[in-house]
């Protein structure tokens, strides 16, 4: 009876495993049980080692699970994980057969909830994007240099400061203008869109210019980085077609460089960075002044090389005018030598009709009676003609010579200045002829009838 029992018991007596047999069999049974298998907890004891590795533990309120994420996968994670954090992870349900331990290897992690959020996301973008609200087309230039620039985000947020400190270090001649409102939280969407819109009133008001009224010339919407819950008032259908209808161009700089949202989709431009955003909105003032001196300098050697030029033509021009004094002692000279001309013209004639008379005097004493007395009569009748041909021809001379004296008379600056008008002169005695080439302060000497006045530049003005 004894030995019976006793081979009984020994009969259902399980059988002795090697430890690590035991470990692969577990491992073996899990596997084909649970994996693959999604997990939901909070992160706890989070590191990251130096080879990439990450190791942490997932739990909730009622247990606990050891895990490990490879560096090829943890290089695929879109945010840094941290203590605290509800995700969810999908992997494998294995055991650490060096100590025995249960262990999940995490292929992927999400943010908890974040699937959801994410198809949302999608379908709203590819409605949006079907109605065309994403064309580039659509979208309108940054002006270079706006009047004045809006900017709607939290007045407590970070994100303000970073984009003031970097308007004020590039541009801090352009007022800004700012419209608060909560940029996460159920009330926020509709929140920014009131911000937007009373920013929109303000660049479409008429211009008071006694009023100090902001000109808004550009709408900055942005916000620091965060979890996609963080950002999801920027997902708000509402909020994107309240930035399509903007009268201005807006630029959306949200979260960080990897975060993209519905409205960084929908803006006239898309920063990745807040910072970035107020740096696409301004053109540093000392690159304007930079480009303002330079052409300054080709306006200055343009200006320089038109004078030089105006100053030779002016000079040639003179060489070839001269004085009017040299001009009238010219135009006398020429008026002796046809004086002198007339004179020895009169002259000559006198000669010729003396020579004709004798002439004729010598044929009337060979001449028979009756030819004498014909010819006596010409000579009487020439003689007669003699003196008043003579007198026309002198009166007709003088009238000329009047009229030249009278020509002469009118180009004699004596007789303009005597009739009140002067003669201006430079300090280099050039001639003063229009304002032009006339400044503040320059000494100038005035010629008139009696004597000449020095003169100082009080002003000049063209007519």
């Amino acid at each position: 009876m004894d030995t019976g029992f006793f081979n009984r018991k020994a009969a259902a007596a399980p059988s002795i495993w090697p430890v690590g047999a035991l470990c692969r069999a577990v491992a073996d049974s899990l596997e084909a049980r649970f994996n693959p298998v999604a997990v939901r907890g909070e992160i706890s004891g989070f590191s990251r080692a130096s080879s990439g590795h990450c190791y942490f533990s997932i739990k909730d309120e009622a247990g606990q699970l050891r895990c490990a994420m490879f560096r090829r996968a943890a290089g695929l994670l879109s945010f840094q994980p941290r203590e605290g954090d509800a995700v969810e992870v999908r992997g494998r349900l294995g055991v650490y057969e060096a100590r025995g331990d249960l262990q999940l290897i995490v292929e992927s992690m999400q943010r908890a909830g974040q699937g959801q959020l994410f198809e949302q996301f999608l379908r709203l973008k590819a409605q949006l994007e079907a109605e065309g609200l994403f064309d580039a087309a659509r979208k309108r230039p940054i002006p270079m240099m706006p009047r004045g620039i809006g900017i709607a985000t939290s007045r407590g947020a970070a994100a303000l400061h970073d984009v003031l400190t970097a308007l004020a270090r590039r541009v801090p001649h352009i007022p800004v203008l700012l419209a608060h409102a909560p940029v996460q939280g159920a009330g926020a969407p509709e929140a920014l869109i009131q911000a937007l819109s009373g920013l929109y009133a303000l660049a479409q008001a008429p211009l008071e210019p006694a009023s100090g009224q902001v000109p808004i010339d550009l709408i900055l919407l942005v916000r620091g980085g965060g979890s996609i819950e963080d950002l999801w008032a920027f997902n708000h259908e509402g909020l994107a077609r309240t930035i399509v209808g903007s009268p201005v161009p807006v630029i959306v700089g949200v979260g960080h460089e990897t975060d993209f949202t519905i409205a960084d989709f929908v803006a006239d431009l898309r920063a990745p960075t807040p910072t970035a955003a107020a740096e696409l909105a301004s053109v540093p003032r000392d690159n304007l002044l930079n480009v303002q001196d330079q052409l300054a300098t080709r306006l200055s050697q343009a200006l320089e090389r038109r004078l030089d030029t105006e100053s030779q033509r002016l000079d040639t021009a003179q060489s070839r005018l001269g004085r009017p004094s040299a001009r009238l002692a010219n135009e006398r000279r020429v008026l002796d030598r046809q004086v002198q001309r007339l004179g020895h013209a009169s002259r000559l004639r006198l000669e010729r009709e003396s020579a004709v008379l004798v002439r004729l005097g010598e044929r009337l004493t060979r001449a028979p009676a009756p030819t004498l007395r014909r010819e006596s009569e010409r000579v009487v009748r020439a003689g007669a003609r003699l003196p008043v041909a003579a007198e026309r021809s002198l009166a007709t001379a003088r009238e000329r010579l009047e009229r030249a004296m009278l020509r002469l008379s009118g180009l004699d600056p004596q007789r303009v200045l005597e009739r009140g008008y002067a003669w201006l002169e430079d300090e280099h005695a050039l001639p003063v002829t229009g304002v032009e080439g006339v400044r503040q302060g320059q000494k100038l000497s005035a010629t008139l009838a009696d004597g000449k006045v020095d003169l100082t530049v009080l002003g000049a003005r063209s007519r």
